[in-house]
């Protein structure tokens, strides 16, 4: 539900903006709301789905999404469907967390590897069925039908999940820091509207800069809170685990590099005289390997996630280098082809061998901040290759994600151990869980 409601409105943007009245600069919004408010929410929401009933914490987000998809359908304008997607962002925040916190009350840190592997495998799926899925329902429906048909899968899902067991943890702390996950979110959410509202959305000068400010007061309070805090929003001590840091990031680059090829690559054939058959080939070539390779991906890692990982970050940063050199059909497939091979082989590696340092009563607030630096990554890389595409051309904007690609290569390069995926996971689990840990 989430790649296709993520691609899928990706796809509906031009017919949206065309269709609804409204200012054209809020069409991209239809997209970036939505992952800012997923983002900004996500750390709440794990902390929140740790101290709860976690199966009725996810069917709740369920129903919001499903809720606000249905509406989404009836909007009558540009800006109330923004901001309907800014709602259907925080649903999403709620069952991200509340999936993962569930996963891993359930399975043990050894088998965490094989599970992310499986939901690998079903996200990947989705996200290669995403673009295709929201062409053939906007061709029997219309645009009203990409946001109706995730809502109607959140429906059902709330429904099954009601029927399953509470998964409440006893062993998790109430003293919860609220206020510096509230603050975290601001920062995220300020930080990203400022970001996207900078480049060309036809806004006043001052409310980007204000937005700005607003950012940065956020996090110098959410410094002071976290500083005073007995049980801080932000797991420091999962912070300071260099693997789970290297391996959120590379998760963030790779999605990045996604969504800026899921925007760019079909752009950059149009202006090449490719047809709508040549685009469907090459948005076949970059997504479908995610369905595909997921479960080869899993067993690769058992021995060689840091190398699988690093080596396909930094071909995905070449391919968007060779792509500001030359942007000819031929080029465009083989790049979509091997940025998609990159994407398939490691499709929930890094989720996987993160999450193994992670005690399954903290799940949910350890998910969600790995989810967060993720989506934060993904939607802060959107928005400045959006922005450095409209100053530069569109093949820019592949170059921003190569170029985030690189730095994530190279810090997964230092701080992963070559052996990381020899180590036991249950010392791991074990370790985070006390004061003691090793940073």
């Amino acid at each position: 539900m989430f790649p296709l409601a993520i691609t899928g409105s990706t796809a509906v943007v031009p017919d949206v903006t065309a269709q609804l009245p409204g200012a054209d600069a809020l069409g991209p919004w239809i997209v970036l709301a939505y992952n800012g408010l997923f983002a900004a929410a996500l750390l709440l929401a794990g902390a929140t789905a740790d101290r709860s009933a976690r199966t009725r914490f996810f069917a709740i987000g369920n129903i919001v999404v499903a809720g606000t998809g249905f509406l989404s359908a009836l909007a009558p304008d540009l800006l109330t469907l923004v901001a309907l997607r800014t709602v259907a962002g925080i649903g999403a925040a709620m069952c991200a967390a509340g999936g993962s916190s569930m996963l891993l009350a359930v399975y043990p840190p050894e088998e965490r590897r094989r599970v992310y592997g499986y939901a690998g495998a079903v996200l990947g799926s989705s996200l290669a069925l995403g673009p295709l899925v929201a062409q053939a329902l906007m061709a029997a429906g219309g645009w009203p039908l990409v946001f109706v048909a995730p809502g109607a899968v959140a429906t059902v899902a709330a429904l099954a999940t009601l029927t399953l067991p509470g998964l409440r943890s006893c062993a998790v702390s109430e003293n919860f820091d609220r206020a510096g996950a509230v603050l975290f979110g601001v920062t995220v959410a300020a930080a990203v509207t400022a970001l996207g509202l900078g480049f060309g959305a036809g806004v006043p000068w001052w409310v980007p800069v204000a937005l700005v400010l607003v950012a940065a007061a956020s996090a110098i309070g959410l410094v002071r809170v976290e500083r005073r805090a007995s049980d801080p929003a932000i797991p420091v001590d999962l912070l300071r685990i260099p693997a789970y840091r290297a391996y959120a990031l590379a998760t963030g680059a790779f999605m990045g590099m996604l969504v800026v090829g899921l925007a760019v690559l079909p752009q950059l054939g149009s202006a090449q005289g490719m047809g709508a058959g040549g685009a469907a080939v090459m948005l076949s070539l970059l997504t479908v390997p995610s369905t595909l390779l997921p479960l080869l991906a899993a067993r690769i890692a058992r021995r060689w996630a840091r190398p699988l990982v690093t080596t396909a970050l930094f071909t995905c940063a070449v391919t968007a280098v060779i792509l500001q050199a030359t942007n000819r059909p031929a080029a465009l497939l083989l790049a979509a082809a091997v940025i998609g091979l990159c994407l398939g082989l490691t499709e929930g590696v890094p989720d996987g061998q993160a999450l193994r340092y992670v005690p399954s009563e903290r799940g949910g607030a350890g998910a969600a901040l790995f989810s967060t630096t993720r989506m934060s990554l993904e939607t802060f890389t959107l928005a400045a290759a959006t922005g450095l595409m409209a100053a530069l051309g569109t093949s820019s904007g592949l170059a921003v994600a190569g170029a985030v690609c690189l730095i994530a290569a190279l810090v997964v390069r230092q701080a992963v151990p070559s052996r990381d995926t020899r180590s036991q996971p249950e010392s791991l689990g074990s370790d985070i869980s006390g004061p003691a840990t090793q940073p």
